[in-house]
């Protein structure tokens, strides 16, 4: 057993999540809490509890956040480039009134080919936005089709334009791979455009079937085990040799271009969390560490019924928490920020590392703690070895 940390926590960096969950139609494959919008969305009134959603976290969690900048903000959906650039402007300023932004801060906004105008991304910018995730999937026709997505393979090219002429520090492509009865030519070729667009990051990641899906009713054929191998393995060449770097499981950027509200994610970093069902968590000087999330459904949240449950992060669960996240990121792990961030001494892995070392999971220096290639090949097994007995 644990014993209870009672060293106070080094706050890490603290980033915004905001949820927008109307989208234009729900994908087979999607498992996020994300609502087909019927009729016109509600943008207004839904900033307006977004503002006091932010508002009473602000007030509720003070001991955590009080005098902390924002260093991230990510507005996710859904689609939430259905809404537009004078709500997101206004959203944004309102954000700001309430709790400052750090210099450089990174502001993405995540968009659907289908929905993305030239104007309308130019507006984005003018808000503040400095980042457009665009989640393309495919480039080809036929597959998209299949994948439920709204737009085609022309639209997602002139929304790579769009984000081009609009002055924006920087774009990210979302492309999957291992979709139904692709072959292995097909998604290098999908790889291959892509990179042509000469992105500055690229999210690459295999499609999986989640559980309450549509996909997960009426499962449709995938690549095998094999097939899915030759894709990763080829592909990852393509993007090396295309200048990008694999920094996290399915994220690749030229250097310098690392999304940062990610990388805050995976270094066990804090997130404040305000829309429909989105999910936060928070350090204490203290030493506590705290999860929450918020009301799913918009009917319910646009009642002004925004929290929907907190838990406290015990001891026993830290060392698998932290490690779930950090041992995604290719880059070594200081065993450092596992003690500042998590208030445990290494004693408390002692046992696990040793037993990851004699596994060649992975490697140990003085300082770090290193995944191998080895060990990336087994991950779910080593992020097991940290659950409580």
């Amino acid at each position: 057993m644990i014993t209870p940390p009672l060293n106070p926590l080094l706050l890490p960096p603290l980033s915004l999540y905001i949820h927008i969950p109307w989208c234009v139609q729900k994908c087979p494959y999607c498992d996020f809490n994300s609502h087909a919008q019927k009729g016109s969305i509600p943008e207004q009134e839904y900033v307006r509890h977004l503002l006091a959603d932010l508002t009473a976290d602000l007030s509720r969690y003070q001991e955590s956040v009080q005098q902390r900048s924002l260093h991230s903000i990510f507005i996710g959906g859904g689609t939430p480039s259905l809404f537009s650039a004078e709500n997101i402007a206004f959203l944004l300023h309102q954000i700001e009134q309430r709790i400052p932004f750090a210099p450089h801060i990174e502001i993405t906004l995540e968009a659907n080919p289908g929905t993305a105008e030239a104007e309308r991304f130019l507006g984005y910018v003018q808000a503040g936005v400095n980042r457009i995730s665009m989640g393309i999937q495919s480039f080809s026709d036929e597959k998209l089709q299949k994948l439920g997505r709204i737009h085609n393979a022309a639209e997602a090219k002139s929304a790579v334009g769009f984000a081009r002429v609009s002055s924006l520090r920087i774009f990210n492509l979302d492309l999957m791979h291992g979709l139904p009865n692709q072959t292995l030519n097909e998604a290098l070729d999908d790889l291959r455009q892509a990179i042509e667009l000469a992105p500055p990051h690229l999210s690459w990641y295999q499609l999986t079937i989640e559980p309450n899906t549509m996909f997960a009713y009426r499962p449709p054929k995938l690549p095998d085990d094999d097939e899915l191998w030759d894709i990763f393995e080829q592909g990852h060449q393509l993007l090396t040799a295309a200048g990008y770097q694999q920094y996290e499981t399915s994220a690749y950027a030229k250097p310098g271009f690392q999304c940062q509200h990610n990388l805050n994610y995976w270094r066990f970093g804090d997130y404040l969390a305000i829309g429909c069902g989105a999910h936060g968590k928070l350090s204490f000087p203290s030493g506590k560490i705290l999860r929450y999330s918020k009301t799913k459904h918009p009917k319910g949240y646009m009642r002004g019924e925004y929290l929907y449950e907190e838990r406290d992060v015990s001891a026993e669960d830290r060392p698998f928490e932290f490690f779930m996240n950090r041992f995604r990121l290719l880059e070594a792990v200081p065993k450092s920020e596992f003690e500042q961030f998590t208030g445990l001494s290494l004693s408390a892995v002692d046992k696990t590392m040793t037993w990851a070392l004699d596994q060649k999971f992975i490697t140990e220096t003085d300082r770090t703690w290193q995944v191998t290639e080895h060990g990336k090949l087994f991950l779910n097994e080593l992020l097991e070895a940290f659950l409580p007995e």
